[in-house]
């Protein structure tokens, strides 16, 4: 696989999330520890973000030329509108990082700020792919394989027509191949049973598409698959809407939440209860482990014509840090090359082509 001659430079937005600088920031001088070839553009309102970084201990070993402020006066919230966001906040650090990407200076922007206006600032700034008529969040979740499956869309799109279906397909197969180096990872489309005749008018439409897909060679199509399919790994990729791949990702999430609070209650009970925890505690805590979704952390906007990644916006700086690994694997194995290629490779019928 390729790998860029030039170190790769990711620009992130410092202030977005629900912890802003003092998740952002320790994260990111731990990246820099990890990775010598990487150079941070930090984005956000350059007071708070320069006495921020010269308060980290691993800041100091960092030399200067790796990183670098880059000033934005506003910040978008967790709770703006995304007209807001959009429209009033120009200069918000949330902007002006996909700025970075647009203009050049950065492979990838990461931001842990609002799903909405990120989506919608990145698609302004950075415009779409030829061919996608919708950008598509993708992510990771974990599996029985101990590996994961990539599921899309998360929620950037609630309606989806069979095109679009398709098009989450082909740009699923892209970020799979080059992130995982599985030139032919297969792709499920999920839907309330295997079977072909199940499923709304739109699912039984996509399904006639991604098998023509399939048949010419443009996807490795395996078929209809369910909602325990994703965490089977009974397929690399799932396709679905946005409203049932962010359903399906809360619940993900939920899961490890849950397991981590069981330890803790089971713990404080009696001396039989913490006899059975303490037996059983090395089997759950592999599996808390496996499910923690923070190892997950970093979706990608597919469809755009640069890289973004987004963190969840509670991450703290661990999670914060596998955002950044994700930025940092799609720059270096060039990804967005990879997947516009791919759709260039592909017959992409229009949102109504099919009867």
């Amino acid at each position: 696989m390729s790998e860029p001659s030039a170190p790769v430079t990711l620009a992130v937005d410092c202030m977005g999330g629900d912890h802003g600088l003092s998740t952002t920031l320790p994260a990111c001088a731990r990246f820099l520890q990890r990775h010598p070839d990487v150079k941070l553009l930090l984005v956000g309102q350059p007071e708070a973000v320069s006495a921020g970084w010269s308060r980290l201990k691993e800041a100091a070993a960092i030399p200067a030329e790796r990183v670098r402020i880059v000033p934005a006066s506003e910040v978008v919230s967790m709770e703006d509108p995304v007209e807001i966001a959009l429209r009033k906040k120009k200069d918000s650090s949330m902007r002006v990082a996909i700025a970075q990407v647009k203009e050049g200076q950065a492979q990838a922007a990461v931001s842990a700020g609002n799903t909405g206006a990120l989506m919608a600032i990145a698609r302004y700034v950075l415009k779409t792919v030829e061919g996608i008529d919708r950008p598509a969040i993708a992510t990771q979740m974990p599996n029985a394989k101990g590996a994961a499956t990539t599921v899309l869309d998360l929620g950037a799109n609630v309606d989806c027509t069979p095109e679009h279906l398709l098009q989450f397909a082909i740009m699923g197969s892209a970020l799979v191949s080059v992130l995982k180096d599985n030139p032919r990872p297969s792709v499920g489309l999920l839907n309330i049973g295997e079977e072909a005749i199940k499923g709304s008018e739109t699912i039984k439409k996509a399904a006639e598409l991604l098998g023509a897909a399939g048949e010419r060679g443009d996807i490795n199509f395996y078929g209809n698959v369910e909602g325990n399919d994703i965490f089977k790994g009974t397929t690399d990729i799932v396709v679905c809407d946005g409203f049932v791949g962010n359903v399906a990702l809360k619940a993900s999430e939920g899961l490890a939440s849950m397991i981590a609070s069981f330890l803790k209650e089971e713990f404080s009970r009696g001396v039989f209860s913490k006899v059975a925890a303490v037996l059983s505690y090395p089997v759950l805590s592999a599996l808390k482990k496996r499910l923690d979704h923070r190892r997950y952390n970093g979706a990608a906007l597919l469809g755009l014509r640069g890289l973004v990644f987004k963190s969840h916006g509670s991450a703290d700086a661990l999670a914060f840090g596998y955002a950044l690994e994700s930025a940092y694997d799609a720059a270096r194995h060039q990804l967005l090359a990879r997947v516009e290629q791919r759709i260039q490779a592909c017959v992409m019928p229009s949102p109504g082509a099919v009867a």
